[in-house]
């Protein structure tokens, strides 16, 4: 375990940081870095070849052998290509050599990573560039260089390139409309995020016995556990000693690599728990999460443990989310999200807000489609996740304050509220403006908005290009507004403009219990969609309104758009497909054969216990055979309509239908036939499965 005085040596001890650049770059070489990072410049070769030379001594003191470009295509997860230092000389030995050109530029293979149509398969060019603003790290070997990844055209085929320049959208268009409000210093915006991860870890060994979870990252059958989540006594609770090895593990590796983890605790779902980030810059933040994704599952597997990211690996007990924060901050030191004492005083706090509410509005079905997956569709609506109607809650104070623009009405502070807890010993404080709704998917909490609906799995970029788009084009509208009021834009001009934004878009604000019906039935009425899965908001990514957004910023060409939708269709419907097959399999040579073999057993019982004590016998053992063989017939049934539908859906060719159609008919008959397995498996003692059950991994931790 890391002592705690050497905390702040090893911290980050394992990354290229501006400290280390600072203390082993020359100086113009480091300046010229900067800029590239601050302003967005370009950066020359020569300096490349400078920054390279330092780099790779430095990896080499780590015990770097290797470098890689580390990039993030439309899979989902990351991809790495390594590639030794060494350079073989004349007299058979070999120097360790690493240049410029291979620090900017890498040629992976282009042509098995997903692309939508915009590569033919045999078109195997691609291109990795170095992203300077992320910075490189060290991990099993090799130095890790971020990069963006990219066609032999140019088309993006990564993750990172359109958050990169939604990024710039929005910090141009923050930069014009600040500028025009007076604060004529700021020279950039950055958007900031804090991700929170949810996970669970069971037993590595029930894990490689579960093929469900092997080929899916979920349980496609499994009856509950006499005991689930209702006690509520694992959130917040005594972390177990396993655990607690592995979360001190996982904080020590994600340090050295730079990682500022901060907060781990229990949550609600036995073995669930989850681990937040301080507030990063979005690009870094976007980084760090995928890294930590892949470093949790290491350090599980060293404690024999699964980590399993799926957003609904256990039916009917909570699933896993990733809270994205988002917040908006100048290079002033400003955070435009802060209300401040006077949030009603606060212009540009105002403007941002409802820029964001503008936004959210506007752009929800493309929002909502962010995170969408066939695995956050089963998590989605449930207790413990936001439903899919998109709604803003700005809490009590902000929405009076909202309020009085709307009316015109001057906005009467209540005042901070000193909380009284009833016991002298215990200390008065002062109570926050708003409370937390869990219920909403967009939670203004302070000074940052909460989005709460991305999945555990997923790569917050895609959120995060959406919503920094989306905030930028509202803040290229109202700088219009603003502009067109000239030189002498007055505070009352100002909000007279944020009232019509408020007016238009207020219908997105919503502070109650998103949870219930009756909010179902209010969201229709006020024309809120509720696009429950991602067939359902797939049209909304190629419409026209969508399409003029993303190009009009310069985050995705229409070619690059197409890709996208034909990328989350097939790779929806290819999940669903596998989960199909996995389940088909699970049911005929795992579940079926022990509920034969005990109904076997069962039966030579009874033949025994009958010709010893009679027909009269054995009531008992006779209802059970008899629920088997009705849970067997069942099973039969509903296995056959699973196996027939998805033939059909193997004929399917167009993208949309097939996906519809793995939604609508393939998941409701993979629910129909885990219902007759879950009742069979309620049935069956737990040494005729060859699996594990619910009770035994979720309870197995100590």
């Amino acid at each position: 375990m890391m002592e705690a005085g050497k905390l702040t040596e090893e911290y980050g001890c394992l990354v290229f940081s501006d400290k280390v650049m600072r203390e082993r770059l020359p100086k113009d070489i480091y300046k010229a870095v900067k800029k590239t990072i601050e302003k967005g410049t370009h950066l020359e070769l020569e300096v490349a070849n400078t920054v390279a030379a330092v780099m790779k001594e430095w990896a080499i003191e780590h015990g770097a052998t290797h470098f890689t470009h580390w990039f993030q295509p439309m899979t989902g997860l990351t991809a790495e290509k390594h590639d030794s230092f060494i350079s073989p000389t004349e007299d058979g030995k070999v120097l360790m050599e690493f240049s410029g050109k291979e620090l900017v530029k890498g040629e992976p293979d282009a042509s098995s990573f997903p692309s939508g149509g915009l590569r033919a398969t045999f078109e195997a060019r691609g291109y990795t560039a170095w992203d300077p603003s992320s910075p490189a790290f060290i991990k099993d070997g090799s130095l890790y260089i971020p990069t963006a990844f990219c066609s032999y055209g140019g088309e993006a085929l990564d993750k990172k390139t359109p958050l990169l320049r939604s990024m710039e959208a929005l910090s141009e268009q923050a930069v014009k409309v600040l500028h025009v409000l007076g604060y004529e210093d700021v020279t950039r915006v950055n958007t900031t995020i804090g991700s929170e991860q949810e996970y669970f870890l069971i037993d590595k060994d029930f894990y490689k016995k579960r093929k469900d979870l092997l080929f899916t990252g979920r349980t496609l059958i499994g009856a509950p556990a006499t005991k689930g989540q209702e006690m509520e006594d694992h959130y917040f609770g005594v972390i177990k000693p396993k655990v607690s090895a592995y979360m001190h593990d996982l904080d020590e590796e994600l340090w050295r690599l730079g990682i500022p983890a901060k907060t781990k605790h229990n949550e609600v779902a036995p073995s669930q728990h989850e681990l937040a980030p301080v507030f990063e810059t979005a690009n870094i933040a976007v980084d760090h999460n995928q890294l930590t994704m892949e470093v949790m599952k290491k350090v599980a597997d060293k404690h024999n443990f699964a980590c399993l990211l799926h957003e609904k690996p256990f039916e009917g007990i909570n699933g896993s989310g990733k809270h994205n924060n988002w917040s908006v901050c100048t290079d002033t030191g400003m955070n435009l999200l802060d209300p401040g004492k006077t949030p009603e005083e606060n212009i540009p706090f105002l403007v941002f807000l409802m820029a964001v509410i503008s936004a959210v509005d506007e752009y929800a079905p493309i929002l909502r489609l962010s995170v969408a997956s066939a695995g956050n569709d089963h998590r989605l609506g449930g207790n413990e996740a936001p439903p899919a109607i998109i709604s803003i809650f700005v809490g009590d104070e902000l929405a009076e304050v909202l309020k009085s623009i709307e009316e015109g009405k001057a906005y009467k502070s209540s005042g901070k509220v000193q909380m009284a807890m009833g016991a002298q010993v215990l200390p008065h404080f002062v109570k926050d403006n708003t409370d937390r709704n869990r219920t909403s998917p967009f939670a203004f909490t302070g000074n940052k908005f909460e989005f709460r609906m991305p999945g555990s799995a997923v790569s917050v970029a895609n959120a995060n290009i959406v919503l920094n788009t989306a905030v930028a084009e509202v803040l290229s509208r109202l700088l219009t507004k603003f502009e067109g009021c000239g030189k002498d834009l007055s505070k009352e001009a100002v909000i007279s403009i944020l009232k019509d934004e408020l007016i238009a878009h207020k219908r997105v604000l919503f502070n109650g219990n998103g949870y219930t019906d009756e909010w179902v039935e209010e969201a229709k009425s006020r024309g809120l969609l509720n696009l429950k899965a991602l067939p359902d908001a797939m049209p909304y990514w190629i419409s026209k309104e969508s399409i003029d957004l993303f190009t009009k910023h310069g985050i995705f060409t229409e070619e690059e758009l197409h890709s996208r939708y034909e990328i989350l269709l097939e790779n929806y419907s290819k999940s669903i497909h596998i989960e199909s097959l996995t389940m088909q399999e699970m049911v005929r040579k795992d579940l079926l054969e022990g509920l034969f073999a005990y109904q076997n057993d069962l039966s030579r019982e009874v033949c025994q216990k009958k010709s010893v004590l009679g027909d009269d016998c054995c009531e008992l053992e006779t209802e059970i055979i008899s629920s088997l063989d009705k849970a067997g017939a069942s099973m039969s049934k509903a296995l056959k309509k699973l196996h027939d539908d998805t033939k059909t859906a193997e004929k399917e060719e167009d993208g949309l239908a097939t996906a519809s159609y793995y939604e609508m008919t393939i998941l409701s008959d993979m629910d129909e036939l885990r219902k007759y397995a879950d009742e069979a498996e309620e049935l069956i003692p737990e040494k005729y499965l060859s699996y594990p059950t619910y009770g035994q991994m979720l309870f197995s931790l100590r």
